[in-house]
């Protein structure tokens, strides 16, 4: 059995960028809280993507809680969410204590259907914010997404997690709505550690999540609180690793899309495999490669024998609706997003893989087509 084959695991820079930045605030002593590291990163991460302000936060979770926060989704509103996707996505709707309307994928783009939306906008009028999802690095149809809530007169929130580096029609994910995410957890194409952040245009929203992420505290010689708090800002050693990651994004990007290629090149061909699709208008990151088995080989088959070979994989998102906590939410669709999970799996998309490590994965796969 060879070395451990991960799924999507932290990858520092070579050049040790990272390290740089992180001396940097253990020689000024700014470990804790905010500093340099954390101003500079909010500005280069918000110029990366073309957004005018950003707030660094201490996860993705955090970032899409104050954005509903900022939205002013209040107790009782209604939010639409789609089903296929994390829990962390839904969550903090369930921390407002507003209510989340579950919305199935399609097929064309794995992420919220633009036809299942504009139901579930028939069913419920009075909906406050549409919370939509780039799944694995592939950007949600947002053209038709957008049209919908500005007919609507709807906030539309990005949950870019996943998608950090991906584009839409030349534009980066997470830069369409009011407000966007990302995630910077071990497992993301640049990492902090834990972190997140949220980019807006609205700069006066943004000075308000960081009001309210740094326990509100209202400015006076003592401690003074208008409204509820939150300690949710990112920390200056965290925001220094995250400096050093965001300039080898492009070649994570690039290496990403390089596992993805060859995949498609060695397992395409295989009976009843389908990879996550492609759209003429969709530049993804391709977090993780992703596919979906229709014949008699099925992904369980597929995990278990990489699991074998000490190789880590994973189902495709099991939908919200399913989900115990989640199944007395409604949800607006049909079956697509029960298929995918049930059909698909994320192979290992690791940027520190090697030639050998991805010639051992398939291997292991083509051996379940030959017996």
């Amino acid at each position: 059995m060879g070395d451990r084959i991960f799924l999507s695991s932290p990858h520092m820079s070579d050049e040790g960028y990272e390290m740089q930045y992180v001396k940097d605030a253990f020689d000024t002593n700014w470990i804790a809280p905010l500093g340099e590291n954390v101003n500079q990163f909010e500005n280069e991460l918000a110029t990366k993507v073309g957004s005018k302000d950003a707030a660094a936060l201490s996860s993705g979770t955090a970032a899409i809680h104050m954005a509903l926060r900022a939205a002013g989704v209040v107790e009782g509103d209604i939010v639409f969410c789609p089903t296929l996707t994390f829990s962390a996505t839904a969550n903090p709707i369930i921390y407002q204590n507003a209510i989340p309307v579950f919305i199935d994928s399609d097929y064309e783009t794995w992420n919220m259907c633009p036809k299942a939306l504009e139901k579930a906008f028939e069913k419920y009028p009075n909906v406050k914010a549409v919370l939509v999802v780039h799944l694995y690095g592939l950007s949600a149809d947002m053209d038709k997404i957008m049209e919908l809530c500005k007919r609507h007169k709807v906030i539309l929130i990005e949950d870019a997690a996943e998608s950090l580096g991906t584009y839409y029609k030349g534009k980066h994910t997470g830069t369409f709505g009011e407000y966007g995410i990302f995630s910077f957890n071990g497992n993301k194409i640049i990492t902090t550690s834990s972190g997140g952040m949220l980019v807006s245009n609205d700069e006066e929203r943004i000075s308000k999540v960081k009001f309210w992420s740094t326990q509100s505290r209202d400015q006076a010689r003592h401690y003074q609180h208008s409204e509820l708090g939150f300690n949710y800002r990112m920390s200056n050693v965290v925001a220094g690793i995250g400096r050093g990651q965001l300039k080898v994004l492009d070649k994570r990007v690039k290496k990403k899309n390089y596992i993805f290629e060859f995949y498609k090149k060695e397992l395409g061909e295989l009976e009843g495999v389908n990879f996550m699709p492609s759209n003429e208008w969709n530049e993804p990151n391709y977090w993780l490669s992703s596919l979906t088995l229709s014949g008699r080989v099925r992904p369980i088959d597929v995990m278990d024998a990489l699991e074998k070979e000490n190789i880590e994989s994973r189902p495709v998102w099991k939908p919200m609706h399913l989900q115990p906590f989640f199944k007395k939410y409604d949800f607006i669709g049909i079956d697509v997003s029960e298929r995918l999970f049930e059909n698909g799996i994320c192979l290992p998309s690791d940027t520190k893989m090697t030639d050998d490590d991805l010639f051992r994965v398939v291997e292991v796969i083509k051996g379940l087509w030959s017996k």
